[in-house]
């Protein structure tokens, strides 16, 4: 099945196209499942401390976080405050960072946001969702990776690429608006469960069901999945 007809699932028997169907009440038993098969699932960035994880994961927009891991080694050692990044020459910070792509917004918004963090909270990163959403360059998906992973706070669900697209192919949301995702599986996941759950999709994402070839034949929850091109 292309990339381009996978919002559309062909019936096993008349071989015509259908929109995914609602599969919502399937969600506990395929989050049991996937739970299972991605036990340890982790955030795949190397960080240090609520800083480096906001930076890391500003830079990891439209990036794989390998290569994130890969530039932040050495900007890490260089940058170590909120000081070193909001007095940071801009261009040099460009150049640092040019490798992850999107170099000059991410540059401009990372020292924004450093200012900002001085400014505004005596220079230490904000532990609240109203307070990081005020960062240039922070959204939810960011601010919810800040607060589950540097602070232990649940707010919310961090919806990337990996989320949005394995939320739509299993019929948990009809939505492609990021944050009205988040709303669709906050409604079926539990408070505890909602970083578990960001992490592991994004997982079962990248070495099963990837973007222009999905590996059906291969994933554990293929008799569940609406989108699945294996007909069991």
């Amino acid at each position: 099945m292309s990339s381009k007809n996978l919002k559309e699932v062909k019936n096993s028997r008349s071989g015509e196209e259908y929109e995914i169907p609602d599969n919502r009440h399937n969600f506990d038993k395929i989050w049991t499942i996937l739970r299972e098969e991605y036990p340890d699932a982790k955030p795949a960035l190397n960080y240090g401390n609520p800083l480096e994880l906001l930076v890391a994961t500003v830079l990891s927009a439209q990036c794989t976080d390998a290569q994130v891991n890969r530039v932040t080694e050495d900007l890490f050692k260089r940058y170590r405050t909120v000081e070193d990044y909001a007095n940071a020459d801009l261009q040099e910070l460009e150049e640092e960072i040019y490798s992850t792509g999107f170099y000059k917004n991410k540059a401009k918004n990372i020292k924004a946001a450093a200012r900002l963090i001085l400014e505004k909270h005596n220079g230490e990163v904000p532990k609240t969702m109203a307070e990081l959403v005020t960062l240039p360059g922070v959204g939810r998906k960011t601010a919810n990776i800040v607060l589950a992973r540097g602070f232990g706070v649940i707010e919310g669900i961090a919806v990337d690429t990996h989320v949005k697209r394995l939320s739509g192919r299993l019929g948990f949301t009809k939505n492609s608006d990021p944050d009205k995702i988040e709303k669709d599986l906050i409604e079926l996941t539990r408070k505890e469960d909602m970083d578990s759950l960001s992490m592991t999709l994004i997982m079962h994402g990248r070495k099963v069901c990837q973007a222009r070839n999905p590996n059906c034949p291969a994933c554990v929850v293929k008799k569940l999945c609406p989108s699945s091109i294996i007909y069991v």
